[in-house]
C-alpha cells in the first residue's frame, strides 16, 4: 500500500487564520502558553470569566500534539479503572473518572453553546482483547469501572473483524474533529478580548510577585502563568524526570468503518470512522529509538487493510506523555510557587485529560477548590512511583552511554537523498547529518540542547528525535518539540 507524506487528517481539513506577527500587550491577568486543548480550554474559561488572557504559542494553534490525535473524546482509557482501584483505591478511580465525564459533556455543552462545528457525535467506546487470557482482566476492568460510577458494561461480540473474547463497553462517549473545536475555542477566546499570538516562542519565565514572561516577541507582566506545551518547556519542575515520551503512528484513508471507537487491550491498536473516513493508531514506540518509523508505519497501513482502509490518504504520529502514576500532572508548578501553573502527562488521552486540566487550572487560579485538584497534584509522590523513576531514568541513563558508543563506531558514509545518520566526524564531534533530496548535506550537533543525549533520525518525519525526554528537532536543528528551547547548532565542515 502506497502512503502519502505524512500530514494529520485534522491539519489538512480545518485551515485557520494567521495570528502571527502581533502586538503583545504589556501584561495581562493571565499568559497561557501553548494553544493546544488544555492551554485553550484554560484561557477560554479564564477569559469568558472576564480575566485579561494572552495565549502564546510557538508555531500555530492546534498544530502541535492536539492537531496530531485520534480524537476520542472519552472517559475509557484503556484498562484504567481496575488499575487505578488497586493503586490508589476506589475514590481516586472515581475522581477520576468523573473529572473525565465532567470534561466530555462541557465540550458538548459549550460546543452547542458557541455553535462550533467540529462533526461531534455521541459514540460507544470498547476496549477490547482476543486471547482467553485475558478476559479476566476485561471482567475485572468492568467491574471497577462500573463502581467507579462509569457507564461501563462487560459485552462478548464487537463490530470489528476480529476475534474478541470480550470488551468493555463505555456508553455515551464521543468523537469529534480537535482542530476545529479548537479553532473554535480561539475565535471565542479573541471575543472575549483574549489575544493570541502564534510564532512566539517563550525563551523563559522570571518567577517574581508578578511574573515576567520573556518570548522572541517581547515580554508580558502577568498575575499568573500556564504552562500548558505538553512537555514542560523549563526544567524548575523536573517533569523531565518524571515524564515518558511516546509515540503512536495513525493511518487514516477511505473505508467502511464500524460504529463506535475501539481499543485492543494489550497492543493499544486504535480504530474510529470519522466522514467517511477509517482511522487506524498504533504501532507505538519510545520517542527517539533506534528504529525504523517507516517501517512501521507501513506494518500499520497492512493491518488497517484489514480494518476497513482501502487506501491510506492520510498519516501522522502523535507525541504523547505518560506520568509515572498515570495520571497527569495540572496544578502548581513546583512547591514553592504561587502563580506558575502546567498542565501535562495526558498518556494518549488528552481530549477529555487537556479539557479536564483546563477546567481544573481555571478554578485553581480564581481560588475556588475542586475535588480532582488533589488528584492531579504535579507536587504529589508516592512510593511506587520512586520505583518507575529509577526504572525511567535507567532508561535515560542507557541512551546516554550506549548511543555514544555505537555513533563512536560509525563513520560518515555516503547517505541516500532523504535518509540521516549520527555520526562521529573527525575531531571528535557528533554529528547528525541529513542528506537532502536535493544533494546539499545538513549537518548539526548530535548533541539535544537539553541535557546532551545524542538523538537519532527519524525517517519518516525527517526529524532528529532525542529519546532521553522527547525532544524534536527538524534537520535544519530547529525545534519541533520541548523540552528543548535551543536548536541544535550547525556544524562547519
Amino acid at each position: 500500500m502506497d502512503l502519502p507524506a505524512p500530514l494529520s487528517l485534522w491539519i489538512d481539513t480545518a485551515p485557520a487564520p494567521d495570528r502571527s506577527n502581533r502586538p503583545l500587550p504589556a501584561e495581562a491577568d493571565v499568559v497561557v502558553i501553548g494553544a493546544g486543548i488544555a492551554g485553550l480550554t484554560t484561557a477560554f474559561r479564564l477569559a469568558a470569566e472576564g480575566r485579561s488572557v494572552v495565549v502564546l504559542e510557538a508555531a500555530r494553534v492546534a498544530s502541535g500534539v492536539s492537531g496530531h490525535t485520534t480524537a476520542k473524546v472519552s472517559a475509557q482509557h484503556a484498562l484504567k479503572y481496575a488499575h487505578l482501584k488497586s493503586r490508589k483505591g476506589l475514590d481516586a478511580a472515581r475522581r477520576y473518572g468523573r473529572s473525565q465525564l465532567d470534561a466530555l459533556e462541557w465540550i458538548a455543552t459549550t460546543g452547542a453553546g458557541l455553535g462550533i462545528d467540529c462533526s461531534f457525535e455521541r459514540q460507544d467506546s470498547f476496549v477490547y482483547a482476543t486471547g482467553r487470557r485475558d478476559l479476566g482482566r476485561l471482567e475485572r476492568e468492568a467491574q471497577a469501572a462500573q463502581e467507579a460510577g462509569m457507564p461501563a458494561s462487560l459485552v462478548r461480540e464487537i463490530e470489528l473483524p476480529v476475534h474478541a473474547v470480550g470488551a468493555v463497553r463505555f456508553t455515551r462517549q464521543a468523537q469529534f474533529h480537535p482542530r476545529r473545536w479548537l479553532l473554535g475555542l480561539a475565535e471565542a477566546i479573541e471575543r472575549h478580548g483574549g489575544v493570541i499570538v502564534e510564532h512566539a516562542p517563550v525563551i523563559k519565565v522570571d518567577e517574581r510577585s508578578v511574573p515576567v514572561v520573556h518570548t522572541t516577541h517581547g515580554r508580558v507582566r502577568a498575575r499568573d502563568v500556564v504552562v500548558a506545551t505538553h512537555y514542560p518547556i523549563f526544567d524548575r519542575g523536573l517533569f523531565f524526570a518524571r515524564l515518558e515520551p511516546v509515540r503512536d503512528l495513525v493511518v487514516a484513508g477511505e473505508g467502511r468503518g464500524p460504529s463506535g471507537m475501539y481499543l485492543d487491550a494489550n497492543t493499544h491498536r486504535s480504530v474510529r470512522s470519522y466522514d467517511g473516513k477509517v482511522l487506524v493508531g498504533g504501532a507505538h514506540y519510545r520517542t527517539g529509538e533506534q528504529i525504523d518509523v517507516e517501517a512501521r508505519y507501513r506494518s500499520l497501513a497492512e493491518a488497517a487493510a484489514g480494518l476497513g482502509i482501502t487506501k491510506v490518504s492520510h498519516r501522522w504520529s502523535a507525541h504523547d506523555m505518560s506520568t509515572l502514576d498515570s495520571i497527569p500532572y495540572v496544578g502548581r508548578y513546583h512547591p514553592a510557587t504561587k502563580h506558575l501553573w502546567v498542565a501535562t502527562g495526558f498518556g494518549q488521552w488528552g481530549m477529555t485529560g487537556g479539557t479536564a486540566a483546563g477546567l481544573l487550572l481555571d478554578k485553581l487560579i480564581r481560588g475556588e477548590e475542586s475535588p480532582y485538584a488533589s488528584l492531579f497534584d504535579p507536587n504529589r509522590f508516592d512510593l511506587r512511583s520512586s520505583f518507575t523513576l529509577l526504572k525511567d531514568n535507567a532508561t535515560v541513563a542507557k541512551h546516554l552511554v550506549g548511543d555514544h558508543v555505537r555513533a563512536a563506531t560509525s563513520t560518515v558514509d555516503d547517505l541516500a537523498p532523504g535518509t540521516g545518520a549520527v555520526r562521529r566526524r573527525n575531531g571528535g564531534q557528533f554529528a547528525a547529518i541529513y542528506q537532502a533530496e536535493d544533494g546539499q548535506r545538513r549537518e548539526v550537533s548530535a548533541h539535544c540542547t537539553h541535557l546532551g543525549c545524542l538523538v537519532a533520525f527519524n525517517n519518516a518525519e525527517k526529524t532528529w528525535d532525542c529519546p532521553c525526554h522527547g525532544s524534536r528537532f527538524g534537520t535544519d536543528g530547529s525545534v519541533i518539540q520541548g523540552p528543548a528551547t535551543r536548536p541544535l547548532p550547525p556544524l562547519t565542515h
